[in-house]
């Protein structure tokens, strides 16, 4: 089968590249490298010739997305400016690649006849609402430009099932974690930042109490809901779905996991809560688990010790990860 990936250069898109060619799939790339890394992707041509394809390109450059989509059966659709701070910082920006760029996409989609795309949605959504479990029937209170924008797709996705029959299923990830996340950005996710941070002796930054709570997902479980939402009945089109464990960490518990890997601890820095996020999170994962048969394999605490393993033996370019 032959996959179109968006931001396949990005974190989670070039762990669900990886994922399916190696499983024997034909992948196509497109990524404007405007977040997303070279070193992503290194070794993939060389290691499945003909099976991998990069296209460097725009979501919002409708003719390149339309020869990304063409002889496409299924679109895993990464690609966006992925953080919350930098959508306040820039809403403009981020509305032209998150909302245009997404409506590009399905335009193409459906003039190519793709069997099927799936969207990286986003637990945003929710707000800040004091309800938990998050269930995909609560109204949405989306409190950034960021998460305004992915509902935004979400609906547009539904829209486009609805009017064009184009099948679509979208996928509200809930703090995705794992290797290749980027730990030196400046709107870095928290993480990887603790991990790096910690092991070098370096004081991590806290925002807020640190006493927020998120339902954190490993990377492993996200490839497995891309790939159960593209085999998954009809009855899942036009839907949305919650990704993510059902369990709520809360950021100092991760810093005691962090030092207990590291063998050392190293007291945090605290500093005020940045605009935009939200207090607790935690998902109710049944719906995903009845429409796409989603069964996350990997738990927060060894998916985070996977993690820690993978930044101790993968160090950023040009310096160890002990400097």
């Amino acid at each position: 089968m032959k996959y179109l990936v968006t931001g396949g250069a990005g974190f989670i898109g070039s762990n669900l590249t990886r994922a399916l060619l190696a499983s024997g799939q034909s992948v196509r790339v497109l990524d404007n490298f405007l977040t997303g890394k070279r070193e992503n992707l290194a070794g993939l041509a060389e290691a499945h010739g003909d099976a991998f394809e990069l296209i460097e390109g725009d979501l919002r450059d409708l003719e390149t997305v339309r020869k990304a989509a063409a002889g496409i059966e299924y679109i895993l659709h990464q690609g966006a400016l992925p953080s919350v701070p930098r959508s306040v910082a820039d809403p403009v920006l981020s509305n032209e690649i998150n909302v245009a760029g997404t409506v590009n996409l399905l335009v193409a989609a459906r003039d190519a006849r793709v069997r099927r795309v799936v969207f990286a949605a986003s637990s945003s959504a929710y707000g800040d609402t004091p309800q938990l479990p998050k269930r995909e029937s609560m109204t949405p209170n989306p409190k950034s430009p960021y998460a305004a924008q992915k509902l935004a797709g979400e609906y547009y996705l539904r829209i486009f099932y609805e009017i064009y029959g184009l099948e679509t299923v979208s996928l509200r990830y809930f703090n995705v974690f794992g290797p290749r996340q980027d730990p030196t950005s400046t709107y870095a996710a928290v993480i990887p930042r603790f991990i790096t941070t910690v092991v070098r002796g370096v004081p991590p930054t806290v925002y807020g109490d640190g006493l927020q709570t998120r339902d954190f997902t490993y990377i492993d479980n996200v490839i497995q809901a891309n790939l159960a939402a593209c085999r998954a009945p009809k009855t899942a089109c036009g839907k949305v779905v919650n990704i993510a464990c059902g369990e709520r960490v809360s950021l100092l518990d991760i810093l005691e996991i962090v030092y207990g890997l590291a063998g050392k601890r190293v007291l945090p820095k605290f500093e005020p809560g940045r605009v935009g996020d939200v207090r607790d999170s935690l998902a109710d994962i049944s719906l995903a688990r009845d429409l796409i048969g989603y069964d996350p394999k990997v738990p927060f605490s060894d998916g985070l010790a996977q993690t820690f393993t993978w930044f101790q033996s993968t160090p950023e370019p040009g310096r160890s990860f002990y400097d």
